[in-house]
């Protein structure tokens, strides 16, 4: 099943979020298919999850911010790029969308399906 198809659960998601957090994360969404149209949207450890011949990356709406999960490795290689964030091994932490730097989250998710495909 293509992202396009949009599961059930994944959309359950979303409509539970605030307003605030559904159009930030909605619109990171639009992101990961722009760069992934062959995303495989679905659910894992209760986060909206995006498979590339294996997870390319999560969302995730916390408590106190919204949470993005990509691989490590691409995480720490582009750390310079995410101060002022809270970056951990594998996740980038934002109150706001706007907060994010979108040209290099594009970037490190280019990246990421970029090696998925040379594996």
């Amino acid at each position: 099943m293509k992202m396009k198809e949009k599961t059930r659960e994944v959309e359950a998601y979303f409509q539970a979020l605030a307003p605030d957090r559904r159009s930030a994360l909605e619109e990171l969404r639009s992101l990961i298919l722009e760069v992934a149209p062959d995303v495989v949207e679905t659910m894992k450890y209760r986060m909206p999850t995006y498979e590339y011949e294996d997870v390319l990356c999560s969302l995730a709406s916390q408590k106190h911010y919204m949470s993005l999960y990509m691989d490590t490795r691409i995480v720490e290689k582009y750390r310079e790029g995410l101060t002022g964030l809270s970056v951990g091994k594998s996740c980038i932490r934002f109150k706001r969308l706007e907060d994010l730097p979108l040209d290099t989250i594009r970037q490190m998710l280019k990246e990421s399906v970029q090696n998925r495909e040379n594996k």
